[in-house]
């Protein structure tokens, strides 16, 4: 019983482990004891647009002295990843370019058993002048259920802008057949200043159709405690994704239909498309 287990937790492991680094997700971000390199460049039309290019980057730069333990990281607007998105086609991103208010350096030291837990603490400062600390905590446990794979995250920082909070993960995933896997994601972020749950539920389903090719179906939930529980939107979207050059070079292509309490849940269009330049050690 105990080798059908292993064998079957390291087919979903290693299944989804090449999902996340294909869709440059944000678990093979924090996660990858090697380098990491994310650019992304995204624009809206329909539903949350502003009309403009919303540019973003993002490095994890392994020290090799330090056998991988310290990290320097290099991150544009540090306070959008709090909420760990886990799949890049779920975030609605707000024919000019957007050019990130701050950038951030910061030193990260970590401890890991592959595919099974990993902690890492970051201390760095945001720029422009004058400087702006802050930190932030990570630690995730991943452990096989039967015929699925439980991945728990907790998250705890804090920035001058942000005050205090904490944003807590739970990803369940489970190999429907060998091209297609489920996930299911259960998202809660508590921001100290602001007194409120941010949460979000994501089902979603990854369909790899060639090894330059996926497909993203995703049904999400999200609502907020303050001033009461309420549902503030559904969304159901399908992703595209597409290597366009050997194997570091992405396109993305995501419609979707928002249903927001704002609009009192009538549905909203939305097209979502991003190029992606992704490189990390096995690329």
């Amino acid at each position: 019983m105990e080798t059908s287990r292993d064998y079957m937790s390291g087919k979903i492991t290693s299944f989804a482990s090449y999902i996340d680094r294909f869709f440059g997700g944000d678990r093979h971000y924090q996660e990858s004891n090697q380098t990491v390199v994310q650019l992304d460049l995204t624009k809206l039309n329909g539903y949350g647009s502003d009309h403009k290019f919303d540019l973003a980057a993002r490095v994890n730069l392994r020290l090799p002295v330090t056998e991988g333990r310290l990290h320097l990281l290099l991150e544009t607007d540090p306070e959008k990843n709090i909420n760990a998105q886990p799949t890049p086609g779920s975030t609605v991103i707000k024919e000019n370019v957007i050019v990130p208010k701050s950038v951030a350096l910061a030193a990260r030291y970590e401890t890991a058993k592959k595919d099974v837990w990993h902690f890492s603490t970051d201390v760095g400062i945001k720029f422009p002048i004058p400087p702006k600390p802050f930190v932030r905590s990570r630690a995730s446990y991943s452990t096989p259920i039967g015929n699925w794979r439980l991945n728990a995250t907790q998250s705890v920082y804090w920035f001058n802008t942000l005050g205090a909070g904490e944003t807590s993960q739970l990803d369940l995933d489970r190999i429907i057949s060998p091209p297609l896997l489920f996930r299911s994601s259960s998202i809660v972020t508590w921001l100290n200043d602001k007194q409120n749950f941010d949460m979000r539920q994501d089902l979603s389903i990854f369909h790899t159709l060639t090894d330059r090719t996926a497909l993203l179906y995703q049904a999400s939930a999200l609502g907020i405690s303050n001033p009461q529980y309420q549902m503030t939107d559904f969304v159901v979207l399908m992703l595209y994704r597409y290597r366009m050059h050997q194997e570091w070079l992405f396109f993305e292509l995501s419609p979707q239909l928002h249903f927001p309490r704002d609009r009192q849940y009538h549905y909203s269009p939305a097209l979502s498309m991003r190029l992606e330049v992704l490189f990390d050690d096995s690329r």
